[in-house]
């Protein structure tokens, strides 16, 4: 039997268990999934020389701080500078970024002629694989952080012109996550209007509260959903790849 897991931190709320269990079962995959909640990155060696698995996947808040402890690394994982998923060949862990691609073709067919332009908000290890796949996409972003440093911009600093000229926003960080529901990034939201597609990492709940204000103000609204299968597919592929 085939093991795999998830490492991160506070992950009870993650998709990725069920998803896999319910493929298993689907499928008819001799395979089980496990959670490993853990403290620090430093317990992955622990988990990995115990645990006989053959892939993980990461989440919040270990994408980038995992990097030192992989054997290799896959070229656009390095380029990107994080890692969301790790096949384990032995000893062996090698990194691989799937959030890209999953995040890539869960936008492209929402976007319209307008989204030239977006605003990342959050600079962690899920707007990393975000804004690489902008790049290749050919959209113009700003990084929104909440100590902004280099070229982004702060939230107090989002005026209306900011907002009115990046019909796009994409918010990476996990506010607004179950439990924490009434969580949201501080951006005037009074500003947006149908010109504009909010999308959302998140994606539980279904319709958090940045998603939520948007559909308020009439925008087009997305949540992390569709992003999550598609990488989860890609992180399969990639572990029983031959």
């Amino acid at each position: 039997m085939n093991k795999f897991g998830l490492i991160g931190k506070n992950i009870s709320y993650s998709f990725s268990k069920n998803y896999f269990e319910k493929k298993f079962a689907a499928q008819n995959i001799d395979a089980t999934y496990q959670n490993f909640d853990i403290d620090t990155i430093e317990e992955l060696k622990k988990i990995t020389k115990k645990e006989k698995l053959k892939g993980l996947n990461v989440t919040i808040p270990y994408k980038e701080a995992v990097l030192p402890y992989l054997d290799s690394i896959d070229g656009e994982a390095y380029k990107i500078g994080a890692v969301n998923t790790i096949k384990i060949e032995g000893q062996k862990l090698i990194g691989y970024n799937t959030d890209c691609l999953g995040f890539m073709k869960s936008l492209f067919p929402l976007l319209e002629k307008q989204h030239t332009q977006a605003l990342v908000l959050g600079t962690g290890g899920a707007s990393k694989a975000v804004t690489h796949a902008l790049n290749s996409l050919g959209i113009e972003f700003q990084q929104v952080s909440r100590n902004s440093k280099n070229n982004q911009l702060s939230y107090k600093n989002l005026t209306e012109e900011i907002i009115q000229n990046h019909p796009l926003i994409i918010n990476c960080t996990p506010l607004g996550t179950s439990p924490n529901i009434n969580d949201a990034p501080a951006i005037p939201y009074k500003y947006l209007n149908n010109r504009h597609l909010l999308y959302d990492l998140v994606y539980n709940p279904p319709l958090t509260t940045f998603l939520a204000n948007g559909k308020k103000q009439g925008s087009k609204i997305s949540n992390g959903q569709k992003m999550l299968e598609y990488q989860a597919e890609q992180a399969w592929n990639i572990w029983n790849e031959r």
